[in-house]
């Protein structure tokens, strides 16, 4: 397809009406010259302000997800960007809502790739328009086939692989990998990396994310039926705090560590209630996603040179420097 597509259809139109009640739109003008912006959008000058849709796989409520869009909309501000954020835990409506960003031309398109083979076609969609689509957070061994043209976040598998040779230094020796949500790349990925390091036993445990009591009912149920279980590690800060109650519940003596973290979490690796945590650092990818966006529309920048990712993590989260990240998780950024 080597045009435009044809404008949405009116349910494409009110629901890009309803996302953008959400959107973060600023008032500042775009930098760049009129030269730069039109190499980097195929010659047509660009006669306004840039606009960037950022498409995740999040879910409504999430404070994960609401770091990812604050690091965004600071982007966006210091940019002059208009910015709509929509996210959709279902990969169809995932897939769907990039398509109505390139219905509604815009100048940019940042995307999470949980299940890759589900946004290739919106991706290739988007190309095909002309629209320059980066990846963040997931996706880190398809972002390249997929056809992105930078990716930032974290290589899952190096940070899985770190976790393992941290529980061997800590002496553990029968971990539980909990995945809430089959089939998610990233989380799999984490998962494998553990048990690629560590010295013990890993196994997974697959548990429905939706349902947080349906988390906490089988972490317990797993750990009652195997008392060898020491660690129990998590793929989410409100997931991590359900495996907390989980270890109670079933009057295990295992430790819980997780990867990703908020201020809740933070706090509870100051009690000692969560071993360690592992920081991507959310905020600093919807940052770099949108700033990247903006970069190549107006300056022809690539990050990476379109061949490498930029690293945002791992980063550990111990009781040793939590005061000083729970300065940041407090604001909101970390």
């Amino acid at each position: 397809m080597n045009s435009s597509p044809p404008p949405p259809a009116p349910s494409a139109r009110r629901r890009l009406a309803a996302l953008a009640v959400a959107a973060c739109l600023l008032t500042a003008g775009c930098s760049g010259t009129a030269d730069d912006a039109a190499a980097a959008s195929g010659g047509k000058p660009d006669s306004g302000r840039i606009r960037i849709a950022l498409v995740t796989h999040g879910g409504e409520g999430d404070a994960f997800w609401d770091l990812v869009r604050k690091g965004a909309e600071a982007a966006a501000a210091k940019d002059g960007v208009d910015l709509t954020y929509a996210g959709d835990a279902d990969t169809a409506g995932q897939a769907e809502l990039v398509r109505d960003a390139i219905g509604d031309r815009v100048d940019g398109i940042a995307v999470t790739l949980a299940k890759p083979g589900a946004m290739k076609q919106p991706v290739a969609e988007a190309r095909a328009a002309g629209i320059p689509v980066v990846g963040l957070n997931s996706g880190m061994d398809a972002w390249r086939s997929t056809g992105l043209l930078e990716y930032f976040g974290q290589d899952e598998s190096v940070a899985g692989r770190a976790v393992g040779d941290k529980l061997d230094a800590l002496g553990a020796e029968h971990t539980l990998c909990v995945i809430h949500e089959r089939g998610n790349v990233a989380l799999e990925a984490r998962c494998a990396g553990v048990k690629k390091t560590f010295g013990g036993v890993t196994e997974m445990l697959y548990v429905e994310g939706t349902d947080m009591e349906a988390v906490r009912d089988a972490v317990a149920a797993r750990l009652g039926q195997d008392t060898r279980i020491d660690e129990v590690v998590m793929n989410g800060a409100r997931y991590a705090l359900t495996a907390v109650r989980a270890v109670h519940d079933a009057g295990s003596k295992a430790q819980v560590a997780t990867f990703d973290l908020d201020k809740d979490l933070v706090a509870a690796v100051k009690r000692g209630d969560v071993q360690f945590a592992v920081d991507q650092q959310p905020y600093l990818q919807g940052y770099l996603a949108v700033d990247g966006l903006w970069l190549y529309r107006t300056n022809g920048n690539v990050s990476g040179g379109g061949t490498e990712p930029v690293l945002t993590g791992p980063a550990f989260v111990t009781k040793a420097n939590a005061d000083a990240v729970g300065r940041f998780a407090a604001g909101g950024t970390r």
